[in-house]
């Protein structure tokens, strides 16, 4: 059990509290649509998933289903919404506000054989429906709490597309839909708020029963072979006095497990400050202590592994192998690091929430192509200090390699999902539209960047470099490279691993993640635990007279991506029942384009913090 000072447990409470009321803080748009009486409602219809496939399906496209009106309009979508497999379109479903239906009939489909088949794989897959009503998903809803009595309220965003029962895959062909609303106010009664848009999902054979009636129902099945299969709707406006417009979001968002993010937090923060306390006492104690004694010559000839750091200093600065490739990577770290901070920033204030479909990964693809600027600058004044003679060859390099290896696994991906005919493939309009991104807007600010960076006075180091390399002793077994590098990144995944289950839930589950207060904290902590880490590791690494720090400073924290990838192998085969290999493929896939981008930010950090750190010792000593 770990035991905090009484000022330290009022600190983190007060801090814990204050994350608590962030966490959910979202801004769910700039103003509602007021609905009056005899007004038509859209119903969109997007698209089928499921927790065992991350393969969603267009339901529009479904050839089992209502086919959409004549006139049916795609709704526009943005970059997030078309890569996360969103394919919006109006659909015959007919809502009058304030008009209640029962059982109107849409339309008698006659499925054939092979589109029968097709239902009952994705029944047995358990695939679930959405639809869209004044942007809101429509929830299944259920109970929260052990009491039946004092059950409280919450939502599942979608519904099932069927269910298997009785030794059959029955598919749901009626829905009762209900529109819960609240009145606008007194200066305009007759103004409604659509507050939330209920599913229930029936599966009857009969075309003339009604499941609202409450009389038992004949399910309807499906089978490989040719049926005829009748959809039904009815609509139900219902006034809601206990949700307003402004928390209408809220039945959808409700976590469970807040305790466990407030143990990760503090799993975290003991972590954090253990390592502070290791760095403090390099600082404050052996750093100081060492410098006094070199800088008053009264060094002896004996003096112990702790003071080897010192006499590497005419070699610390020498320029590493592949420095070229070197900047490149950290230009692109840079670029991820600027990206996913003010990501995280925006998400944290609220202006990327739930209701902002597909925004969070937009805001993040823009911010990552204007980050090129960034990239490039940083890249170049590196490149300048390891005396490059190819400025522009390096700013290309850096624009093209990281960003290059992700799309090439993109394009092969999508070819496979393409195969699958699923809406996750990217059309070739997005994809054409992602490469010019790169191309027309990320490689030229990468460009001014390096122009910009390369014009900049070269960063000074304290000291000479020696024009022979000094050799380097035999490293202690606990020092050598294979050692020290997964040490590294143990601690900064120890840091994130408990907030990281809630984060792959959300990716792969079709789950709201919204709790940005936790993962901004959660974020602060991981960064700090790089930078200590790597400071600690390198300077151990000097101390045995290795001055090879360079990549290593980048590879220790980077190694937690490695980590990372371990878990979510162990996710999907504890979490996740996927058993195709196309939707294998696209989960692992996915998971090492994830894994790479969190390495750069990790290393990228771990390296800034050690290069600053080096520089600072190195220039409290007086060298001749």
């Amino acid at each position: 059990m770990v035991s905090f000072p009484d000022r330290s447990k009022v600190a983190i409470l007060a801090l814990l509290g204050l994350l608590s009321t962030t966490s959910a803080f979202y801004i769910p748009g700039l103003s509602p649509n007021v609905f009056h009486d005899g007004d038509r409602v859209p119903l969109y219809v997007n698209k089928i998933f499921s927790e065992k496939s991350p393969l969603p399906f267009a339901y529009a496209d479904l050839p089992f289903v209502c086919p959409p009106p004549e006139n049916a309009k795609k709704a526009w979508l943005n970059l997030g919404e078309v890569l996360r497999g969103d394919r919006i379109s109006t659909s015959n479903y007919e809502l009058i506000v304030g008009k209640d239906v029962k059982c109107q009939t849409l339309c008698t489909k006659q499925v054939v054989a092979e589109d029968a088949a097709l239902a009952k794989d994705f029944i047995e897959n358990e695939y679930f429906v959405e639809w869209i009503v004044d942007n809101m998903p429509g929830a299944t809803r259920y109970g929260l709490g052990e009491d039946s009595t004092k059950r409280q309220r919450r939502y599942q965003a979608g519904f099932p597309l069927g269910k298997f029962k009785f030794g059959k895959h029955n598919i749901n062909n009626h829905v009762t839909l209900r529109i819960l609303y609240q009145r606008q106010g007194s200066e305009t009664p007759d103004g409604k708020l659509i507050v939330g848009f209920e599913v229930y999902p029936y599966s009857k054979r009969q075309a003339d029963v009604c499941p609202d009636d409450g009389k038992s129902m004949d399910f309807q099945p499906v089978t490989a072979k040719d049926v005829d299969i009748t959809y039904t709707y009815s609509v139900q406006w219902i006034e809601d006095k206990e949700i307003t417009w402004s928390n209408r979001w809220n039945l959808y968002l409700v976590n469970t497990d807040v305790k466990i993010h407030w143990y990760s937090i503090i799993n975290s923060t003991v972590i954090m400050l253990f390592l502070t306390g290791m760095v403090a006492l390099i600082m404050m104690r052996t750093l100081k202590k060492d410098i006094a004694l070199y800088n008053e010559e009264e060094m002896k000839d004996d003096q112990d592994d702790t003071t080897g750091w010192k006499l590497v200093h005419g070699d610390v600065f020498r320029t590493p192998k592949h420095s070229s490739l070197l900047c490149s990577i950290l230009g692109s770290g840079v670029q991820v690091l600027a990206m996913t901070l003010t990501t995280v920033l925006f998400a944290l204030i609220g202006v990327l929430n739930p209701s902002y479909r597909g925004g969070f990964v937009s805001f993040g693809l823009f911010l990552f192509v204007f980050a090129g600027a960034f990239a490039g600058y940083y890249s170049a004044r590196l490149y300048k200090v390891f005396k490059g003679t190819s400025w522009t060859k390096n700013a290309i390099l850096t624009a093209t390699l990281v960003p290059g290896f992700l799309m090439s696994i993109v394009f092969l991906l999508n070819l496979f999902v393409w195969s699958q005919n699923s809406s996750n493939a990217i059309p070739f309009g997005t994809f054409f539209a992602l490469v010019v991104m790169w191309f027309g807007i990320s490689l030229p600010l990468n460009i001014v960047g390096a122009y910009f960076g390369q014009k900049k006075a070269m960063m000074e180091h304290p000291g000479r470099t020696n024009q022979i390399p000094r050799q380097i002793p035999e490293p202690v077994w606990y020092l050598q490279p294979r050692f020290t590098i997964p040490a590294g990144g143990l601690l900064p995944f120890a840091v994130i691993f408990m907030e990281l289950f809630f984060i792959l839930k959300s990716i792969w589950e079709d789950q709201y993640y919204y709790m940005f207060g936790f993962l901004s904290l959660v974020l602060i902590i991981l960064l700090v635990t790089c930078i200590e880490m790597t400071i600690v590791i390198v300077y151990f690494q000097l101390c045995d007279e290795d001055y090879n720090w360079w990549w290593r400073s980048f590879f220790a924290p980077a190694s937690s991506a490695v980590y990372i990838f371990v878990y979510s192998m162990v996710y999907f085969s504890r979490q996740l029942s996927i058993d195709h290999f196309v939707p294998g493929l696209l989960y692992f896939a996915n998971s090492l384009m994830i894994c790479v981008v969190y390495a750069l930010l990790t290393g990228t950090t771990g390296f800034i913090s050690t290069y600053w750190f080096i520089r600072k010792i190195y220039s409290a000593v007086k060298i001749d």
